[in-house]
């Protein structure tokens, strides 16, 4: 992974030191954060195996490497995980492994595009922060909804398997009550172990998956398939991957590590360029069409992660198996297919309840409410005020935006929903000023604009 720094050894450097510092002051935390994504992970990549529309060994090679070099280049657990749009197109339609890698592929060209050229910079700096906030928060709480109807759902009190019940569902929630009090308990591990152990003892035989292909492919794709993938896959996969890959990765980032004393976040450019890359290398040798996503960002901070430490972790083991999916790659589908689909949801909806929780600081310390110092740096203890009526505004563009996200189940839907609102409030406002100037009244003094927000700032200290 390429990114744009003048001089980028001695940031490599300081990433470099953050990661060795973190994962020494908290091994646990940090072995835990790095399991936090897999909840997401591990059924959409063994569903995507067992309809061979990827290499379990090139998806495990590639994404891999891509977390350990994303760990080394960001410092912080910024995650690779499956393009969820073109992971259910693929599944559902049973998709080749030619027709899968030009889905990735067209994507990622696209947006390896738009980052170059500016425009995916461009679009996060005029895109309003209620409407980000919205996405980030339609996006875990579609995390919480995937983790009860696909994850859950099917489950029984004491069957069809004691292994994977909602017995098993109640303890893992208390488990993770209980990390209230104890913070620094490795609760991913705990429970990935336990998955990985009643995996083993399941009456499904992990030996019985249908046998893979032990070499690399080659995938060569035809034009047909990129039409095909293009129509039914990519043209969804885009504006999730640009909305909640890039963006809201890249503002959620800012708001949960923020510099210092993490490292700087990534900008919305350099994940852009990230996933372009990642694909357009894997996709050509089967691997899974991967992104980086703000959910995956917030399961494993959820869960511990606070450095790059944590990634390379996970890349390194998933490498590991992937040098051995060479040479035996059905018994390793057998196991993850059957870890307990109640662990794994329980996962998913730590991890999407830990993503909706950014909606909170909307109005209280957003990042277009911070002030920029002489120096160019933003003073967190220096804040934009907002009058009762700019607080209600801003609510609402984002409740629009997860409702609508929520209800079409598409990301590019709640986009432009909290766009129209955004902008509707801001016609709104014009019209009232112009109503008041003719009725002769300062626009300034209108009651959209209170006496305090003329003088613009606030001391936080003094709320």
């Amino acid at each position: 992974m390429v990114f744009i720094f003048a001089n980028p050894l001695p940031h490599l450097q300081r990433i470099h030191r953050h990661n060795v510092d973190t994962s020494k002051s908290s091994p646990l935390a940090e072995l835990s954060g790095s399991f936090g994504d897999l909840g997401t992970l591990l059924p959409l990549m063994t569903a995507l195996v067992i309809t061979k529309s990827i290499s379990l060994s090139s998806t495990l090679l590639f994404t891999g490497a891509a977390n350990i070099l994303t760990g080394v280049a960001f410092g912080i657990p910024l995650p690779v995980q499956p393009m969820k749009a073109i992971a259910a197109v693929a599944i559902a339609r049973k998709f080749t492994m030619e027709e899968n890698a030009a889905a990735g592929l067209v994507v990622a060209g696209l947006v390896g595009i738009m980052s170059v050229t500016g425009l995916i910079s461009w679009a996060s700096r005029v895109t309003p922060v209620p409407v980000i906030k919205g996405i980030q928060v339609g996006a875990g709480l579609s995390l919480c909804l995937s983790s009860g109807s696909s994850l859950l759902a099917p489950l029984g009190w004491i069957g069809p398997w004691w292994g994977d019940n909602l017995l098993w569902a109640i303890a893992a929630v208390l488990l993770l009550i209980f990390t209230f009090a104890y913070p620094k308990l490795p609760y991913a591990i705990i429970v990935f172990s336990l998955g990985m152990v009643l995996s083993l003892f399941s009456p499904e035989d992990t030996n019985s998956a249908p046998s893979f292909g032990s070499a690399i492919p080659i995938v060569q794709p035809s034009g047909r398939d990129f039409w095909k993938a293009t129509t039914t896959a990519s043209l969804g996969q885009l504006p999730l991957t640009l909305l909640n890959s890039v963006i809201a990765a890249s503002a959620l980032a800012s708001d949960l590590l923020p510099s210092p004393p993490y490292p700087a976040a990534p900008t919305v450019t350099e994940i852009g360029i990230s996933v372009a890359l990642v694909n357009l290398i894997g996709c050509w040798f089967g691997s899974m069409p991967a992104c980086h996503g703000s959910g995956g960002l917030a399961g494993q901070y959820c869960f511990g992660a606070r450095s790059g430490s944590s990634i390379i972790f996970l890349g390194s083991f998933k490498f590991f198996l992937g040098i051995i999916a060479l040479w035996k790659p059905t018994p390793i589908v057998g196991v993850l297919s059957n870890i307990p689909k109640s662990l794994l949801g329980i996962l998913v909806l730590a991890a999407g309840i830990e993503l909706a929780k950014v909606g909170e600081s909307l109005n209280t310390d957003a990042r277009d409410l911070r002030v920029l110092d002489r120096d160019s740096t933003w003073d967190d203890n220096r804040l934009k005020e907002l009058d009762g009526k700019e607080r209600k505004e801003r609510w609402m563009v984002m409740l629009i935006t997860v409702a609508a996200l929520l209800a079409f189940r598409n990301d590019a839907v709640g986009f432009i929903a909290g766009l129209v609102w955004h902008w509707g409030f801001k016609a709104a406002g014009r019209i009232q000023d112009w109503r008041d100037m003719q009725n002769g009244r300062p626009f300034w003094r209108s009651s959209w604009h209170s006496d305090e927000e003329s003088t613009g700032l606030l001391r936080s200290g003094d709320s």
